[in-house]
């Protein structure tokens, strides 16, 4: 049962929305925003897992869409001239400027270039750990890159929270967490997170995974097939990274993952709030803008496009193309050139497209799409309804 609105027009949206979920025994919103209007708001589904009630004002996790939500933290301090996207990482934060990271610049970090995609394997940190922020970021500060900054792109999934959030602490004195709210979240009356008070933890509906995922025993097979040295410095860290994530995964899903500050991947939310975010970066909503016209400008430009991957794992596909600190391709994908945003493991997402004042917040519960890979299965029906609806 799909359950919701639509505004004249949007039909189609719903009756796509319906179609991807015909399937899926887990839960799912769709909000979409047009011209600071609400014209899609939707939700189905069940939760086989817990038992709890799924609707609009439900909250589950929303993986990496937790990196679009500070990504747009950082621009805020951009645009308030706080944070220069051009300077080296050490005007800020002065303990970063070792083992060959002092030219390492605000724009390397957001765009994946800073060769800090992992944390080295001898660092101790591991799924437990990542809740401990002093313990990553003092990792990453006595860490060498892994491969030279600005040189190449490789997907920081883990690391980019603790560097993205620690540059917002530096300039602001205030955890990513803590800027959100009250930049962000309380101005726009959203339900979104990252360190969810335990007031709002009866909201939160788990999420789950069926599908097999492959382990760092398999990838490391699959590097071995392809001729990679799995026993070079990158790859090694890369493994200990697929190797942590069942745990973390598991970690997300207690109250102590709900209440730390992981920026990469932690945030709370529901599809509503994602889309009513982005529709604020792009034009006003109830008076309120996040960012201004040339701060989007500047944000939304590719930074990875002509790099490719770091050596010994330039033989990989160079997959999804980022600008400062959102992604592009699969928003592109979705709504068209210029879109940008954040793909979340399992398929969330939260996008915006300037040209068309579309922005678009989609939740989930059941881990269907991955966050390192092409689209999920379950956006192309609604996602080529609303294209339709908007030619």
């Amino acid at each position: 049962m799909i359950e919701g609105f639509v505004e004249r027009g949007f039909e189609a949206v719903r009756d796509g929305f319906a179609r991807a979920h015909d399937d899926d025994e887990g839960a799912s919103q769709l909000c979409v925003y047009r011209q600071g209007r609400v014209v899609v708001d939707l939700w189905t589904g069940q939760d086989p897992e817990s038992g709890k009630t799924w609707g609009a004002e439900s909250l589950t996790l929303l993986m990496s869409v937790s990196k679009g939500m500070t990504a747009t933290c950082v621009h805020i301090l951009v645009d308030r001239d706080l944070l220069d996207l051009d300077a080296p990482v050490r005007e800020y934060w002065p303990e970063f400027a070792t083992a060959g990271k002092a030219d390492v610049t605000v724009g390397d970090v957001l765009s994946h270039r800073s060769g800090l995609s992992s944390f080295d394997v001898e660092s101790g940190i591991g799924a437990r750990e990542l809740t401990n922020w002093t313990a990553c970021v003092s990792a990453l500060e006595s860490m060498q890159p892994l491969w030279e900054p600005g040189t190449a792109f490789y997907y920081h999934s883990l690391t980019w929270g603790y560097l993205a959030g620690e540059l917002i602490r530096r300039v602001s004195g205030r955890s990513v967490g803590e800027f959100l709210a009250a930049e962000i979240a309380e101005p726009l009356g959203l339900s979104l997170w990252i360190g969810l008070p335990e007031a709002q933890e009866y909201r939160v509906v788990p999420q789950f995974v069926r599908r097999q995922l492959p382990g760092a025993a398999d990838v490391e097979a699959m590097l071995n097939r392809m001729g990679v040295d799995v026993d070079a410095r990158l790859v090694r860290a890369t493994l200990a990274t697929v190797a942590a994530r069942d745990e973390g995964l598991a970690l997300l899903n207690t109250r102590a993952g709900h209440f730390a500050e992981v920026p990469s991947g932690n945030g709370i939310g529901n599809a509503r709030s994602v889309a009513r975010m982005f529709a604020a970066t792009i034009g006003e909503i109830d008076g309120i803008r996040l960012l201004t016209p040339e701060s989007v400008e500047r944000a939304r430009q590719p930074q990875t496009e002509g790099l490719g991957h770091p050596a010994p794992l330039d033989v990989m596909p160079r997959g999804n193309y980022f600008a400062h600190g959102y992604e592009l391709t699969r928003p592109a994908q979705l709504l068209g050139n210029g879109a940008f945003g954040q793909v979340g493991t399992g398929g969330r997402i939260g996008m915006a497209h300037p040209e068309s004042g579309v922005a678009v917040g989609y939740t989930c519960t059941n881990m269907v799409g991955d966050d390192t890979g092409g689209p999920d299965p379950r956006w192309q029906p609604w996602s080529d309804a609303l294209r339709t609806a908007l030619s």
